[in-house]
Formats: structure tokens, sequence, C-alpha cells
């Protein structure tokens, strides 16, 4: 993790948000996200205050909309699980626009609508403002388990590789004129992927064996191990505990 690794959801910048450490921003995006999943449904205005404190705070990133909104499609197959509840659940029945649709059903929808889009907002504006090294490292220093932080930067760190390994492979089936169009050619895929299994394995082995010569004993060694300052926290803090302000009302009106 010692080495810098872009990914296309970051957005360089120097806004407040870049510069907060990268645990206190992880906290404050889960504390979000927990205060959102327990707002009642029903509290439909609360919502709507949830998506100005993440346009306030993308705002404070100098994160643009068309930005944030083009990385929302993430979420399609879960909307269009939802635009269908209405029609599939049981209970009691409502007309809209002379369609039947079941009263639990939008609810439902609207549930999952709401508390889906703003989570995926706030893990959207969190990927722009944090570069995936730091992410792996804020992980580390909120006390996930070791291992499952490892797993997770060699999956991102040789996942590129393994990418580029297919590209190469693609464009060596072009270049001796092959083109897949039927299933006819599955068994010449099937045996790219294998190949491609078999390389990535050894790949595997070459690199292991190199970290071992190196020292590595099973741990990742922290190079930054910097401290958040108490500043720090509370700015990161304001986003939750601003929802959780608006939770408490959304129960109580």
């Amino acid at each position: 993790m010692g080495a810098g690794h872009a990914h296309k959801l970051y957005r360089h910048g120097h806004s407040p948000v870049h510069a907060l450490p990268a645990h206190c921003k992880i906290a404050a995006v889960f504390g979000f996200v927990l205060v959102v999943v327990s707002t009642p449904r029903e509290a439909v205005w609360a919502f709507g205050l949830y998506a100005l404190l993440i346009a306030t705070a993308a705002g404070a990133a100098r994160v643009p909309a068309g930005f944030l909104l083009k990385r929302l499609l993430i979420e399609v197959p879960f909307v269009a699980f939802a635009v269908l509840m209405p029609f599939v659940a049981e209970g009691p029945r409502v007309a809209v626009l002379g369609m039947s649709l079941s009263e639990s059903g939008l609810w439902g929808a609207w549930n999952i609508l709401a508390k889906g889009t703003l989570g995926v907002a706030a893990s959207v504006l969190l990927a722009s403002t944090t570069e995936l090294r730091e992410l792996l490292l804020g992980l580390q220093r909120l006390r996930m388990p070791p291992l499952l932080v490892q797993i997770a930067s060699f999956m991102i760190r040789y996942g590129d590789v393994i990418t580029d390994e297919m590209r190469r492979m693609r464009i060596a089936r072009l270049s001796r004129g092959f083109e897949a169009r039927g299933v006819r050619h599955w068994g010449v895929l099937a045996k790219s992927a294998g190949a491609l299994f078999i390389r990535s394995y050894e790949r595997g082995e070459r690199v292991h064996l190199a970290m071992v010569s190196r020292g590595y004993t099973g741990t990742m060694p922290v190079v930054d191990a910097g401290a958040a300052t108490r500043t720090q926290w509370t700015r990161a803090a304001a986003l939750p505990l601003a929802a959780l302000a608006v939770c408490l009302l959304g129960w109580t009106l």
C-alpha cells in the first residue's frame, strides 16, 4: 500500500473534504448511512433534508453534480427492483394513474429508492474525495481485520494487472483473425480463460515469493500512521450529527 493507486471515481482536488483523513470520512459516511437507514420511511421530508446535506458536502468538496449523478447509475438494478414492487406486493391496493398498485409495495419502493440512493451518493462522494490507498489506510486505522485489508489491497492492485492481461490476449486473438460469433467459438474463449487463470496464479506465486524475500511476514507496514486532530474529527462528524438531528425529528413529529 505504499504506492498511490488512482481510480476512476476519484476526483483530484484541494477542498476541505479532500484534506480530511480517510478514517474520519469513512466513519462519517458509515454513521450517516446508519442514521438514514434508521429513519422512518413515512418521514418523506427527512430524506429531502438528507439529500440537501449530501449536496452541501459535495459543494464543500467541489464535486460537480453531473460527476456525482453519473456515478449514481450503479444503482439502476435496485431501481428496477423497486419499480416492480408496487405491482407484485400484496395488501391493500390504491389507484395511481389508472393503475392498481399495492400500498405496501409503494412504501417499500420509496424506502429502497430513498435510502439506497442516499447511501450510494454518500459512498460515491467518499470515493470521489479519497484515493484508494488512503481508503485502505483508513480502514486499517479503524482497526478493520488486517487480513481483509490486505485482500482488498491486493485485489485492487492486481485487478488492473489481470484486466490488462485480458486486453492483450484479446488483441492477440483479433490479430490472428479470431472473432467470437457463436457457440462454436466458446471453446477458444474457455481456453483463453484457462490460460488467464494459470498466468494469474503463476504471477501471484512470483509476487508472493518476492514479498517473502523482502521480509513479508503476513502484515503490511503502515506507511503513514498520522492521527486525526480533534478539529478534523469535528468537521467529519458534522454530516452524521446533522443527519441524526433530522432523524430524531422524523421519529418525534
